[in-house]
């Protein structure tokens, strides 16, 4: 696996495992729990060690279903990543009471990272950052960030936090490029990492035909897939969070680590999506 810096001491996959839609949508749908379960097992018994995961998901279920796939791993070599849902910032309370059934469902003591998953305009963001900053000093939580948020609300979250946000994650890929106008620079010179959920778009760049992904993957041997992810790998304070509940395709997107694009393959990928 590679990694990057999270904070100055702490490192980070650059390739961790999305898990929306595991579990169920907005309801819990338990009729391919055991397949779920076994697929994540999969993906860190190949060295996917960062799962992401959120309290919305399955309305919880897919968390349930992460709790009971890394049970057996080594809870120290794993990195979880969950999100508190934006209906409920309001107060703190309800953060608290967020985090704690999350622990439960995830069958851990702490959260690696916790994010806000949606920004809430009507929720006070000095009283949910001061909230966070308290899970912080429990220790149920060790890092803060933050979803789907703009360039001028990450700067604003991260002005009531006593802790860095170190993430800020949001939908990119070689299709869908908005971060590029402002947030991943902000991201970049601030040491921020911009994680990369859909970078796929659901499967959109793998099935459908695009000549120069196609062209650039013959060149070096890869799949499409393995191209788009490795593209976003190349960026700095860049990481990507697949999802995949088949073992095929996660040795496919475990097969974008351990090479590089070249430049002007990069550069032929900027001007032809």
């Amino acid at each position: 696996m590679e990694f990057k810096n999270l904070t100055p001491n702490v490192k980070i996959p650059v390739l961790g495992l999305g898990t929306w839609g595991m579990g169920g949508g907005m309801r819990p749908e338990h009729s391919n729990d055991s397949g779920q379960i076994e697929a994540i097992e999969y993906a860190i018994q190949k060295g996917i060690t960062h799962i992401d995961t959120a309290e919305i998901y399955g309305a919880g279920h897919a968390e349930e279903l992460v709790g009971a796939a890394i049970a057996a791993f080594d809870r120290k070599k794993l990195f979880i990543t969950t999100k508190v849902s934006p209906q409920h910032l309001f107060l703190k309370s309800q953060i608290k009471t967020s985090v704690k059934n999350s622990l439960k469902r995830l069958k851990t003591d702490y959260i690696d990272l916790y994010l806000i998953h949606w920004p809430n305009p009507l929720a006070p963001m000095r009283n949910v950052m001061a909230a966070f900053d308290k899970l912080v000093t429990k220790g149920l939580v060790r890092f803060v960030g933050v979803s789907n948020f703009s360039a001028k609300q990450l700067k604003s979250a991260q002005k009531y936090t006593k802790n860095k946000i170190v993430t800020n994650q949001v939908h990119y890929s070689l299709a869908h490029r908005g971060p590029e106008n402002q947030l991943l620079k902000i991201c970049q010179d601030e040491k921020i990492i911009l994680t990369a959920y859909s970078p796929l778009e659901q499967g959109r760049l793998i099935y459908n035909k695009f000549p120069s992904l196609d062209k650039i993957a013959q060149k070096y041997a890869k799949t499409p897939a393995q191209v788009a992810l490795r593209w976003l790998i190349e960026k700095p304070q860049v990481i990507v969070i697949p999802k995949s509940a088949a073992k095929s395709h996660i040795d496919e997107i475990v097969g974008s680590i351990g090479w590089k694009l070249g430049r002007e393959d990069i550069e032929y990928l900027n001007m032809t999506f």
